[in-house]
């Protein structure tokens, strides 16, 4: 029997019965947001490949390494991660202001679920700031004056899109939509990002199951079509890189290379 549709505050319609990204991610991270349709897809997509809770697991390893660089090594202490998923472990503000306290961050997806347990749980230290935005990483615009509440953009921010250019086919509209978010942030400011990449069969064949039932639908890259969403930017070295070896601490050393692959660009400061 199919659930009912939830009613959340602000008039959003959660329904449950339409598997969305940010809750199969959660149940396959072992978390407990999800529904009935969401665990469906994500058991269809294990059956095919039994490792990919694993490579959500070092994913999310490699968004907060990525954080702890960009506030301990790059000094940055804004954050807009647009597409966040549903809140776990490591969370952008968490490790960010473990680094540096004052820090902030601000959250932006379009999924009511997430919006709700966000505002909810991810809540700031006393010196810093979060804030929540419900907005369409494909509409910039409103997203960047919004953001502009919290951060100050005449300061470097380092924008976040982990796991969501995926949901972007078109490689310039992709990058059509860095480019506007990247031209209105500081000189200094960072692109950090990660995303399914066509390098493994399996991955190709769980993302086609995806694709079936899930919303959005979700595109792999090659790791050059990733290579080029950077154009414009200094690579961090290693560069365009799997997750497991992108500045790694001795687990991501140990994991082994996976199909989801990363890079950290800087705007330049000229």
């Amino acid at each position: 029997m199919a659930e009912e549709p939830v009613v959340e505050n602000g008039g959003h319609v959660l329904d449950t019965n339409v598997p969305q990204t940010a809750r199969i991610w959660n149940y396959l991270l072992g978390g407990k947001d999800n529904f009935a349709a969401d665990r469906a897809v994500g058991d269809q997509i294990i059956a095919t490949l039994p490792h990919l809770a694993e490579h959500a697991r070092l994913s999310r390893k490699y968004l907060a390494r990525a954080v702890r660089y960009l506030a301990a090594d790059g000094g940055i202490r804004q954050f807009l991660d647009i597409g966040t998923g549903l809140p776990t472990a490591d969370n952008t503000h968490e490790v960010a202001q473990a680094v540096a306290p004052q820090s902030r961050v601000v959250y932006v997806d379009n999924d009511p679920l997430v919006l709700t347990y966000a505002r909810a749980l991810l809540t700031s230290s006393p010196e810093g700031a979060t804030d929540y935005i419900d907005a369409d990483l494909r509409d910039p615009a409103p997203i960047l004056a919004a953001a502009a509440n919290t951060l100050d953009l005449d300061r470097p921010v380092a924008l976040m899109l982990m796991g969501t250019l995926g949901h972007i086919e078109s490689d310039d509209e992709a990058k059509s939509i860095i480019d506007q978010i990247m031209v209105a942030l500081a000189p200094g400011s960072y692109l950090a990002m990660y995303d399914g990449a066509d390098t493994n069969p399996d991955v190709v064949e769980a993302t086609r199951i995806w694709n079936l039932s899930a919303n959005p639908r979700y595109h792999l890259r090659s790791p050059e079509r990733i290579a080029g969403l950077f154009k414009g930017l200094e690579l961090i070295e290693p560069g365009v890189v799997s997750v497991t070896r992108w500045k790694p601490d001795a687990e991501a050393a140990a994991a082994p290379e996976i199909a989801q692959y990363c890079a950290v660009g800087r705007k330049s400061q000229l």
